[in-house]
């Protein structure tokens, strides 16, 4: 892995980054591909030294974060919580205050960490 150290090496990695993935996965070398995992990785590197993702400070934004990571649509993690898809999204945007039923369940299927949510509720 190449180290990044200055911003205009992190743009030129994700130029040819770019670049490559434009190609199409079917019309990549082996090189290429390789190249590819090297530039990704080196990018990641130096993106969480200068691009740090905030923690999130409310309830609302770790399960975003969570429904994030999972790659779930709001509906598809309503679902998963045993949530009526109009009673997350009004938790979510801070119309509505989050419930018993609510906490367990991010707690129980996000695993949110207990202490996070007390802090937070």
């Amino acid at each position: 892995m190449k180290i990044i150290k200055t911003e205009k090496d992190y743009q030129n990695a994700l130029d040819q980054l770019n670049s490559l993935m434009k190609k199409g996965e079917n019309n990549i070398t082996i090189q290429e591909a390789e190249k590819i995992e090297t530039l990704a990785s080196s990018i990641q590197a130096y993106e969480k030294i200068f691009y740090p993702f905030p923690m999130p400070k409310t309830i609302s934004e770790m399960v975003e974060l969570k429904r994030f990571q999972l790659k779930l649509t709001q509906a598809a993690l309503a679902d998963m919580l045993g949530l009526g898809k109009p009673k997350l999204s009004q938790i979510l945007s801070g119309k509505r205050e989050p419930d018993v039923s609510f906490l367990k369940a991010v707690y129980k299927k996000l695993d949110i960490d207990p202490g996070f949510l007390l802090d937070n509720a």
